[in-house]
């Protein structure tokens, strides 16, 4: 069973309802606090943290003295817009005790389903996490409209989850995890603390428990389950409404883990093995040789580009006899990868004017 304290890569999701006051709209600062002493003590462990975080419309409502009631789209990307810089503050200030830097994401639901911007994505949250950085990734409600949301931040997490390759992810929640039915109205409901494969009946079991400064309710928890787990990404549904969420979670605090399908690696590799390549490049024998190897192929090593493709799809590899030995997705366009292909990665900003990647395909992104 997955535990808190084995966690590699870890994305948190906090809801509106655990970091903002219903009644006043105010920021819940104790909480806050206390939740960026669980992330200092996750990272000290030598894991990464990325906090997806809901809030700036909850915040902006309040600064704006809006209703409680539903708003208009233009109302809350309005309010979302003074909420969003109010919520990166308050995280930047509670971390920075701790020695810890925030930075902030911005994301659409296009940026998943968009192969550039996936790439993109995940090279940024990538490096930010190198450099010890704890991303605070919310949706970007001041531009999203209907057809480009995610629409709650269960399914973002998971997604985010999925994209950055993590091995567990945590949805804090007023509840301590899955039930039979819900708990608010039925007491017969029986606590669930591991689900190993997710059926009908277990679908069946969730219920709306959404609370009034919060769209997601158990149905959207059990669809992001789905995502994250068949991603290779272990979820956990824990209570957190008290001050220490995570430290509680790691003690064995009664939640509700949702069993990994695979490893993350596994999964993202099953992806792209399974997408219909673009484009060929063909490689000398001494790239092939580094690809075996478990390289990343890089420009010097590439003697022949055919097809066309942008970046972020799939392309096949094959020697120069023309056997495939694996596909990826590349980081440049077809007309890049001509330019810069038989050159050094140094070579790259000179040729295409710009500072580029300096691997055509990494090898997270390649199947051999």
């Amino acid at each position: 069973m997955a535990s808190l304290t084995n966690a590699k890569r870890l994305v948190v999701k906090i809801g509106s309802a655990l970091l903002v006051d219903a009644a006043t709209g105010a920021l819940r600062q104790d909480w806050l606090t206390s939740l960026a002493a669980d992330v200092a003590e996750i990272k000290a462990r030598g894991a990464d943290v990325i906090l997806v975080s809901s809030g700036s419309i909850a915040l902006g409502r309040g600064v704006l003295g809006l209703p409680q009631a539903a708003l208009a789209l233009e109302q809350s990307q309005a309010a979302a817009a003074v909420g969003q810089i109010r919520l990166a503050r308050a995280y930047e200030q509670a971390l920075a005790p701790h020695g810890i830097i925030a930075g902030q994401v911005l994301v659409t639901l296009e940026d998943s389903q968009d192969r550039r911007r996936y790439l993109n994505s995940r090279a940024t949250m990538e490096t930010m996490l190198g450099f010890g950085v704890v991303p605070i990734v919310n949706e970007n409600d001041t531009i999203a409209t209907d057809e480009i949301r995610y629409g709650d931040n269960d399914r973002l997490a998971a997604q985010v989850a999925v994209t950055i390759g993590a091995d567990q992810l945590v949805l804090l929640s007023d509840v301590d995890g899955l039930y039979t039915g819900n708990p608010k109205i039925d007491s017969t409901a029986q606590h669930l603390a591991i689900v190993d494969k997710i059926t009908p009946d277990i679908e069946g079991m969730a219920g709306d428990v959404g609370s009034a400064l919060s769209k997601g309710g158990m149905i959207t928890k059990i669809m992001a389950a789905k995502i994250a787990t068949e991603g290779g990404c272990a979820m956990a549904i824990a209570l957190g409404t008290d001050l220490h969420p995570l430290k509680a979670l790691a003690a064995g605090a009664r939640s509700t883990w949702f069993t990994a399908q695979t490893d993350p690696q596994a999964a993202r590799k099953r992806w792209i093995a399974a997408m219909k390549p673009r484009g060929t490049v063909t490689v000398d024998a001494g790239a092939g040789t580094a690809l075996v190897s478990g390289k990343s192929l890089l420009p010097a090593g590439v003697t022949q580009i055919s097809g066309s493709f942008g970046r972020g799809e799939v392309i096949a590899i094959a020697d120069q006899a023309g056997v495939h030995l694996g596909q990826g997705l590349t980081r440049y366009t077809s007309a890049e990868a001509r330019q810069i292909m038989g050159r050094r990665s140094s070579d790259i900003a000179q040729i295409l004017g710009y500072e580029g990647r300096a691997a055509l395909v990494h090898r997270d992104d390649m199947v051999m």
